[in-house]
């Protein structure tokens, strides 16, 4: 996919900063739409359905988090990569950004070159879905004892409740589920899941598979000390 079809939402309520980043990721070819707010964003992106969302964290009406959070569970927007750009640097908000279900975090100001190569990085594998690329022999639907996991809805099924997860946690269980037993690396998870070219915080798994255990129990996803992370029936 190039950039002449990639839509990215811009969210930010500083007017300069819209319009300089703005001016930057058309020059790259992109499609950009903006908004001045999370309720703005909730509503530009439902309607123009962005491959990236590009928000900020400190603002009035309704703040990036909670955006986050509502954009979340729009079944229509699982695809879609949302980056937090924000001065704030403490991990308070990193913790809180990851938890919202946001793939990226990125420290303003940035450099034009520097957000670019980052947007290109999230972008990278957009309409893909990234454990079918690494797992091509997968089959759209994969059951595991109770668990079903339908691949090309995001959607799970545990016993009778059904649940549509984030793109990352969808993704981080099904590469999980795909080899039953096998302990995956932090290395690993970040390389499939993430990507080797985006840069995300140390506590990105850990609040990922704390969010899966809330969701799914406890007993399936055990953790290996200083190694890894690996699911059990």
């Amino acid at each position: 996919m190039s950039e002449n079809n990639l839509k990215i939402l811009l969210v930010d309520d500083e007017i300069d900063i819209l319009e300089f980043i703005s001016y930057n990721l058309e020059k790259e070819g992109y499609t950009v739409y903006t908004a001045k707010n999370g309720v703005e964003a909730i509503k530009q992106a439902e309607k123009h359905q962005p491959h990236l969302i590009i928000l900020d964290v400190m603002m009035p009406e309704m703040d990036g988090i909670a955006a986050c959070e509502e954009i979340r569970k729009i079944p229509s927007l699982n695809n879609t990569v949302i980056a937090f750009l924000t001065a704030r640097g403490e991990d308070y908000s990193q913790i809180a950004g990851f938890e919202a279900g946001a793939d990226d975090y990125i420290a303003k100001p940035v450099r034009p070159k520097v957000l670019i190569s980052r947007v290109k990085a999230l972008l990278k594998r957009t309409g893909e879905s990234t454990t079918q690329a690494a797992h091509p022999e997968d089959s759209s639907t994969v059951s595991i004892g109770n668990l079903v996991i339908d691949k090309e809805r995001y959607l799970i099924r545990l016993g009778d409740n059904e649940m549509v997860l984030p793109r990352k946690e969808f993704e981080l269980l099904s590469l999980l589920v795909s080899k039953p037993g096998k302990v995956f690396t932090r290395e690993e998870i970040y390389s499939t899941v993430w990507g080797e070219n985006v840069v995300v915080g140390d506590r990105t798994i850990d609040v990922h598979i704390r969010k899966l255990r809330e969701k799914i129990g406890n007993d399936h996803i055990k953790t290996l000390k200083g190694i890894g992370y690996k699911y059990v029936e």
